[in-house]
């Protein structure tokens, strides 16, 4: 089954604004939940967090995207496959790592071990969150400019 013809004016900036605004929100209420079952902390402090991270994702998500979808301009094959889907979860969330787990460690009181795998149950979280919501959205919205058109020259 294919993706919908894109909606008209949904691409560029305003396609990322769109995305992010929903994934985001969804992320904030379901990491403010798992971070206060997870530490006991409550869900007022762990909501903090979850905002914090999100703004981090936010920008991490604007810039990874921008890039990925330069490089998905050139490739010879058109569309998204399971197999570019998977590439693009994995170096998302592989970035926000990076950054995430220190922050996770301030905020928790714990080390960086102990942030880490506290990390990974979100990680996996947001690994597949990441693809279904990915596939979803094009799915909703139809593909980026990126994925329709005739490959970009060499």
């Amino acid at each position: 089954m294919s993706s919908p013809p894109p909606i008209p004016g949904l691409q560029g900036l305003r396609r990322r604004v769109v995305y992010v605004s929903i994934y985001e929100l969804i992320a904030i209420a379901v990491v403010t939940w798992g971070l206060a079952g997870y530490t006991g902390q409550g869900l007022e402090h762990s909501g903090i967090m979850a905002v914090a991270s999100s703004a981090v994702a936010i920008a991490w998500n604007v810039f990874f995207n921008t890039l990925f979808e330069r490089w998905e301009a050139r490739q010879r094959v058109r569309g998204r496959s399971l197999r570019r889907r998977v590439a693009h979860a994995v170096g998302f969330e592989g970035g926000l790592v990076v950054t995430l787990v220190p922050m996770f460690a301030w905020w928790f009181g714990i080390s960086l071990w102990e942030a880490l795998v506290m990390d990974l149950g979100l990680i996996a979280f947001f690994l597949c969150y990441t693809f279904v919501f990915n596939w979803g959205f094009d799915k909703v919205f139809g593909l980026p400019a990126s994925a329709l058109g005739a490959p970009a020259a060499s």
